[in-house]
């Protein structure tokens, strides 16, 4: 496997990065932790597939939805508990 091609692992930063934040995305809603953990992974394999150039419209998708996923929980950890 060489590095840039379409055998790469580097392709599938986009597919996981967008399914990890469709994950953090629903679980933002029922359990609040889990989707600190998916949405922060999101983020990183959004990242990683950005600075590739591989699936850039998937890893643009997973990021944002990542960065909801990790956001929604913690504004309201914020909110309810007054900060840490």
């Amino acid at each position: 496997m060489g590095t840039g091609t379409d055998e790469s692992p580097a392709t599938l930063y986009g597919p996981v990065s967008l399914g990890l934040g469709v994950l953090a995305l629903i679980a933002a809603f029922f359990f609040g932790i889990f989707a600190i953990l998916a949405g922060s992974l999101a983020i990183t394999f959004g990242v990683l597939g950005l600075i590739s150039r591989f699936n850039r419209s998937q890893c643009i998708a997973g990021l944002s939805m990542g960065a909801v996923g990790v956001l929604f929980p913690l504004s309201f950890l914020f909110a309810f508990t007054g900060g840490f």
